[in-house]
């Protein structure tokens, strides 16, 4: 018993300890403003379902490239978390256009991811 409360408290404070830091490095404005907060994405007010097909793919294939790409796999920077998170929005997305049903919020994230994954390549 005394083990496992040593293992929990220690698997708590390292926890916490890495929680603080990463809490500390979104405090403040960020440099960027990372996706719109009010309103919509271009995506979403496409009306022309073919147009908004092709981007859609678009964004998903770029996602996809970078996201099997060793290059940003064993980068420091973020890119690779937020192409693979783009990929699976735009795929969702896609599959929803795919039976002409826009789904708003996947649009939204799909460009959004996809805007990071690029803001981070660069």
């Amino acid at each position: 018993m005394k083990c496992s409360a040593k293992l929990l408290a220690s698997a708590t404070a390292f926890f916490l300890a890495g929680s603080t830091g990463f809490a500390a490095d979104i405090i403040g404005e960020p440099a960027v403003n990372y996706c719109r907060a009010v309103g919509t994405s271009d995506l979403v007010l496409t009306n022309n379902m073919v147009e908004l097909k092709d981007k859609v793919v678009k964004l998903m294939n770029e996602s996809v490239a970078v996201a099997n790409s060793p290059e940003w796999i064993n980068s420091s920077r973020p890119a690779f978390v937020w192409a693979s998170e783009a990929k699976v929005a735009c795929g969702k997305a896609y599959g929803y256009l795919k039976t002409n049903y826009k789904d708003e919020d996947y649009l939204n994230k799909c460009e959004c991811f996809h805007d990071r994954m690029v803001e981070y390549m660069h």
